[in-house]
């Protein structure tokens, strides 16, 4: 359906010479806000990730502008051209190719570097993936921890989710569809064949769908060819079942202590900054309670 992009009411927007971090959608085109269509409009530079993709949202809106394009493999070299920019009183947006820039996008070092420099940044917000598919998952998501693209390699993306799988919070990631099977059979590896998932694919898309089930299940489907691997997808997965918030944040600060001194005193430091009794983190390292262990 073609769209046509009207002001609301009076003259064109007028920006302030800054950073507006403006974003789009991340499938349905219609899902624009009118305040990002202004923005795109009024802008006297528009930084996309890929020109192509922006263009035809700009098309969409009926809005004829010139493109730069800031990626992740040139962003840095654009930060003394943007500093120019804006010093000279110019306004510059900055989109990624779907959905809010910097989440699992380029635009960090940018961002960054302009805040040092004192420079206005502002945002213009919309559609996101991750929230997109918490929102509709029927998962508890209150508190939730966005974890982006896991590794591509499996000894890492397991080492990842080792990490991971304990949380109380729902986990978020981003996969390609090829990727998925993979995914999937490292959560089971990891001792999560029995936690429940949620696979969103290709969100507000013509072929959106949700795909419910246990790590298991899934990747049995997923191996016989009975899903739809095609596309972009949210994996969402729930809250381990501990739900004991305090034990499992003194779990990750004792694995991260464990890599400078041994187990013993790892544990008794963990507790000391969490208030969990140490015992239980003696339990998981198997280490005695006091044997062998300097009083404190």
């Amino acid at each position: 359906m073609a769209f046509a992009f009207t002001h609301c009411s009076g003259p064109a927007l007028s920006l302030e010479p800054a950073l507006y971090v403006v974003a789009t959608p991340i499938g349905n085109l219609a899902d624009v806000t009118l305040h990002a269509a202004q923005v795109l409009e009024a802008a006297d530079v528009v930084l996309a990730e890929d020109t192509r993709c922006t263009r035809r949202l700009l098309d969409h809106l009926g809005l004829q502008r010139s493109l730069v394009s800031c990626h992740e493999h040139n962003e840095e070299a654009r930060l003394a051209q943007i500093l120019a920019k804006i010093a000279d009183g110019k306004s510059v947006a900055l989109v990624s190719d779907a959905g809010t820039p910097l989440i699992s996008d380029p635009g960090y070092p940018l961002v960054r570097a302009l805040r040092e420099q004192g420079v206005a940044v502002h945002p213009v917000p919309g559609a996101c993936a991750a929230v997109a598919a918490l929102s509709v998952s029927g998962l508890p998501c209150n508190e939730f921890l966005f974890a982006g693209f896991l590794p591509a390699k499996s000894a890492a993306r397991r080492a990842r989710l080792r990490a991971l799988l304990p949380e109380p919070r729902v986990l978020v990631f981003y996969e390609a569809g090829r990727r998925v099977p993979d995914l999937l059979g490292d959560v089971v590896a990891e001792g999560g064949a029995a936690r429940q998932l949620m696979l969103m694919r290709e969100l507000t898309k013509v072929h959106e769908e949700a795909t419910p089930g246990v790590a298991g299940e899934l990747l049995g489907r997923a191996r016989a060819g009975e899903l739809e691997l095609r596309g972009e997808f949210v994996v969402l997965v729930a809250p381990s079942p501990d739900r004991d918030t305090g034990l499992a944040e003194a779990r990750r600060i004792r694995d991260i202590l464990l890599e400078e001194m041994p187990p013993s005193r790892a544990a008794k430091l963990a507790a000391r900054i969490t208030g969990v009794d140490r015992r239980r983190l003696y339990a998981d390292d198997g280490a005695d309670d006091e044997a062998g262990s300097p009083a404190e």
